[in-house]
């Protein structure tokens, strides 16, 4: 049987006389004279890499925590076998921690002629832009000993979308937005602007709902029901300044904010309601308007994936312009910003007069749980203290809360977890009010 590699090798070193082994300068110069002749062998051997052709295909955009797969193929042309070891680099995000040596890393061989292709499979932790990096080819010859070894560029572009965990809280209320339209024999018809029809009464329904002339024609309670008012406008607006940096639990205020906006976008636009998106801070970031209802939701998606907190201060007054000037015609502004005293109280505070007498303005904020559990402290000095600094920080979030209400302006204060639910709460209420 024929031996090759590393076993051919130690034989050749075998069958050398007894005399040459013996450690003498000659025996030495001989075995290193076989070992160097053998290890350029092998690196002659060695499939050239710079004459490799890649190119990659699969996936270009994942939502945050679901994995996608991005294939790499690799064309070999020449005319030796490529034995490789391959490292398809990508940014340290794109992996979860201590997953990126093995998910990165590949070992394959290609016959002269022919091609192959390898998945490198991703899991994004952070929204936004992922780049692939270089790739990384080890070309071994026939023993392993000496290796080839070169980079080539391949671009591609992975997009991670925001995660909407929120979707969940979708189908109970578009059940209680079909109730609102009348599309449902349920109690609470009777709410809305817009005339619908008659029903008979039941128990129940608001008695100022009777039409007394239709009760005299038909000789039974007839009441009137009403729709709530479509085609209205709706701008969201992310506060993607210094506050929304701030983490809460395992995310930034910002990613919590989005999530509440995308659930918010996505039951307005079933309300048949115009949706548009601002990001701003000191200047916008991010916009989206005068997408169909169909296009809302990719076009949301779309726009926050890049979008990252900016470590500077929200600039109000150009803010509340730029909404000024994006809503010329009354519309339901919703503010997704901080309730913290020094920011709302010197800078938005003194500008709400200029929305509020034309908009409705709806403003929501991440809460943090972790100061409800503080509240909560007892059985130490260090608890007491603690408990008393939870304190605090709520009496001042509801003291800004009071004065914005003061304002004409409606809050939602709520974590993380019910912050997309209670938002679009207060838009089914205000909506069944006919407050829009």
């Amino acid at each position: 049987m024929a031996l090759t590699g590393r076993a051919a090798l130690l034989a050749a070193l075998g069958s050398l006389p007894v005399g040459i082994l013996e450690p003498s300068w000659t025996g030495m110069l001989a075995v290193n004279g076989t070992l160097a002749a053998a290890c350029a062998l092998d690196y002659a051997l060695a499939a050239p890499v710079r004459r490799l052709t890649l190119t990659r295909t699969g996936d270009t955009s994942v939502r945050l925590g679901e994995p996608a797969e991005v294939h790499l193929t690799l064309t070999n042309p020449g005319t030796r076998a490529l034995r490789a070891r391959i490292r398809d680099a990508w940014p340290p995000s794109s992996w979860l921690p201590g997953t990126e040596a093995e998910a990165s890393r590949h070992t394959l061989t290609i016959p002269p002629g022919e091609r192959r292709r390898i998945t490198t499979r991703l899991l994004p932790t952070r929204r936004g832009d992922r780049h692939a990096d270089r790739v990384t080819i080890r070309s071994y010859g026939p023993l392993g000993l000496l290796t080839r070894q070169g980079t080539h560029t391949v671009p591609w572009t992975v997009r991670v979308l925001p995660p909407f965990t929120s979707r969940k809280h979708l189908p109970s209320r578009l059940a209680r937005l079909r109730e609102l339209d009348g599309r449902t024999s349920v109690l609470t018809r009777g709410e809305g602007t817009e005339f619908d029809s008659l029903r008979d009464y039941v128990p129940g329904d608001d008695t100022r709902s009777i039409d007394w002339r239709a009760t005299a024609r038909q000789h039974k309670v007839a009441v009137r029901t009403w729709r709530p008012e479509r085609d209205r406008h709706i701008l969201i607006c992310l506060d993607t300044g210094r506050t929304s940096a701030g983490r809460v639990g395992d995310a930034p205020r910002l990613d919590s904010a989005m999530d509440a906006a995308l659930l918010l976008a996505a039951l307005a636009s079933r309300a048949g309601d115009r949706v548009d998106l601002l990001a701003h801070d000191r200047r916008t970031r991010a916009q989206v308007q005068g997408r169909s209802a169909r296009d809302i939701l990719p076009a949301f998606v779309g726009a926050m994936a890049t979008l990252e907190p900016e470590l500077v201060e929200t600039d109000a007054r150009t803010l509340v312009s730029t909404i000024l000037r994006n809503a010329p015609r009354r519309s339901l502004v919703v503010l997704l910003t901080s309730l913290d005293a020094a920011p709302t109280e010197q800078g938005l505070l003194p500008l709400l007069p200029r929305l509020t007498q034309r908009h409705t303005v709806l403003l929501a904020s991440v809460a943090d749980p972790r100061i409800e559990a503080m509240t909560k402290s007892r059985g130490s000095l260090d608890a007491v203290y603690e408990a008393a600094a939870g304190t605090q920080s709520q009496a001042a979030r509801r003291r800004t809360a009071k004065q914005l209400t003061r304002h004409g302006v409606h809050v939602v204060d709520a974590t993380p977890d019910t912050l997309a639910p209670a938002l679009s709460d207060a838009y089914l209420a205000l909506k069944s009010a006919g407050r829009l």
